[in-house]
């Protein structure tokens, strides 16, 4: 039940949020809002109100906003195709724009309660490099290997992809810079010196926290891309609905910090999955209209549904596959 709830929390808030966005943006510019529904297939519930039909839907899987004219000609003035490109392409990434304020606010929030990571040493594994080399708590690191840090997760990067074991850390000590060299321990997935940052809790230090974050998942979803492309791609990289789903269940039976953190972790990764340039997705639409902007002319309707249904086609196909040679492997031991 915990699992069910927390899923359906997240899942509501992000597709709310999603459509929220098509939907003021929509209104902003002056097109013509017949529908926004939360959830498909048979209604719940209906409000009419002025022109546009709010709408409750029994399968909490997604929602739409039926703009008119977006699917079908319309002679309407304020139909989706008669506003320019612009606005159209304003609408488009208005989605994916607030899942991205979303996670950002949903990291925001669990920094305030939990702190965020500074660049100052909060813990030292014992018998660690860094216990050897004599590191002390609260030695703040602020460049490896030359380069400057900013914040924690550069400094683990900077770590981890060192291009050798011994790791030159610039450290700020009762006001004084120190030049200490470390010799890292070769793990999996790069170089460990046994470290860990010290949280503090700060509006500043939240709101830079929540960026980070954010960016950072951004950052590894292109990651995965890159590893696809490469041929060093594995399945346990993706999740599809009953990943998430466990996932979801996890974090909640943690405690609410958690759910608002896996919030953040969906929503900053429905915003970049959004943006892709395939049809039937936001950034195919986007794309479509950028096409049309520079032939100033639209691309037929019956190529745009053409290429929409082979695209909508393959990411049920791909959500197939990860789910079943990838989410029910994992939970059959397979």
């Amino acid at each position: 039940m915990t699992t069910l709830i927390g899923a359906l929390i997240v899942f509501m808030l992000v597709v709310l949020l999603h459509e929220l966005g098509h939907f003021t943006v929509a209104k902003l510019v002056g097109i013509k809002v017949n529908e926004f529904s939360i959830g498909m297939g048979p209604k719940l519930f209906q409000k009419e109100k002025g022109e546009t039909k709010y709408s409750l839907r029994l399968l909490p899987i997604g929602g739409y906003v039926a703009m008119e004219g977006e699917e079908e000609g319309s002679n309407d003035p304020r139909s989706f195709g008669n506003v320019s490109v612009l606005k159209r392409m304003a609408v488009v990434l208005a989605g994916a724009f607030m899942n991205f304020i979303l996670a950002i606010v949903a990291f925001f929030i669990v920094a305030l309660f939990i702190g965020s990571p500074t660049n100052k040493v909060g813990f030292i594994v014992e018998d660690s490099p860094a216990y050897i080399s004599e590191i002390k708590l609260d030695d703040e690191i602020v460049a490896v290997n030359g380069v400057k840090v900013s914040n924690w997760q550069d400094t683990l990067n900077n770590i981890s992809n060192a291009k050798d074991e011994n790791i030159d850390l610039t450290i700020k000590r009762e006001n004084k810079d120190l030049n200490i060299i470390i010799k890292a321990d070769l793990k999996e997935d790069g170089y460990k010196i046994g470290i860990g940052s010290k949280n503090e809790k700060s509006l500043t230090n939240a709101f830079s926290a929540a960026l980070i974050n954010t960016w950072v998942i951004v950052k590894s979803i292109f990651s995965v891309f890159k590893l696809i492309f490469s041929g060093n791609f594995n399945m346990n990289m993706l999740a599809g609905p009953v990943g998430v789903v466990s996932m979801i269940g996890q974090e909640t039976s943690k405690g609410a910090i958690y759910l608002i953190n896996v919030l953040g972790v969906i929503s900053a990764n429905l915003g970049v999955v959004n943006l892709l340039p395939i049809p039937a997705l936001d950034g195919g639409k986007f794309i479509f209209l950028l096409i049309e902007a520079i032939r100033k002319k639209p691309i037929s309707e019956k190529v745009e549904s053409t290429l929409s249904y082979v695209g909508f086609s393959l990411l049920i196909g791909l959500m197939l596959y990860v789910t079943i040679f990838g989410d029910l492997a994992r939970i059959f031991g397979r």
